[in-house]
């Protein structure tokens, strides 16, 4: 594996964003296993951008505005969504305990969703493998799989350590609800910056 795309990938992985944010915010809420089910539902929200990569789609994505600005659109609005209902203290992110079955199954279909209306991720893919692949090799389709499959692997190792770590440092901010609403604040704000960001982004 080279050296070079391993460590980029890992920097963007470990980079703060939006899956990183729901991770830590999950984490914190619902304890390790939520964290960890959050992690593993922003991963399995990078196959659709990885499979519309491998199939050439970014590049249709990349060059029809309008495609783009509704997927834009969509993911703002989805982020704006999750600012809300940290506010309201409702959704999967709602600071307080949960039926564990129920909860788990949210936080993995709320992250799926999170990611899949992530409209970078697809634009991610198409412009940063190939630079790690030699296109006169016999099969870079296969090697353009193997990359991706190493980036999921990492995304999911390290938001794993994120949703982990939040969750050791749960019990502090449980215990303190001055904290819990500093915090719920914090993610809220978060979430708004990111769909501000993604909303006025060109496309």
């Amino acid at each position: 594996m080279d050296m070079e795309y391993f460590v980029t990938s890992l920097i963007v992985v470990v980079s703060p964003g939006t899956g990183v944010i729901f991770t830590v915010a999950t984490g914190l809420s619902q304890g390790a296993r939520s964290g960890i089910a959050a992690a593993f539902g922003c991963t399995l929200g990078i196959l659709p951008h990885m499979a519309a990569a491998l199939l050439g789609l970014a590049a249709l994505l990349q060059s029809n505005p309008r495609a783009f600005l509704a997927l834009k659109l969509l993911g703002g609005a989805y982020l704006l969504y999750m600012a809300w209902s940290i506010l309201r203290r409702h959704g999967p992110l709602a600071m307080e305990e949960r039926s564990a079955a129920s909860s788990v199954r949210q936080v993995v279909l709320s992250a799926i969703l999170l990611n899949l209306l992530n409209p970078k991720l697809p634009l991610f893919f198409f412009a940063f493998l190939p630079q790690f692949v030699d296109p006169q090799q016999p099969s870079p389709l296969g090697s353009l799989l193997v990359l991706s499959l190493i980036f999921m692997l990492l995304t999911f190792a390290v938001f794993a350590v994120y949703g982990a770590a939040a969750a050791w440092m749960r019990r502090h901010v449980l215990a303190r609800p001055a904290v819990m609403a500093g915090m719920r604040g914090i993610f809220a704000l978060a979430f708004l910056l990111l769909a501000l960001r993604l909303l006025t982004a060109m496309p």
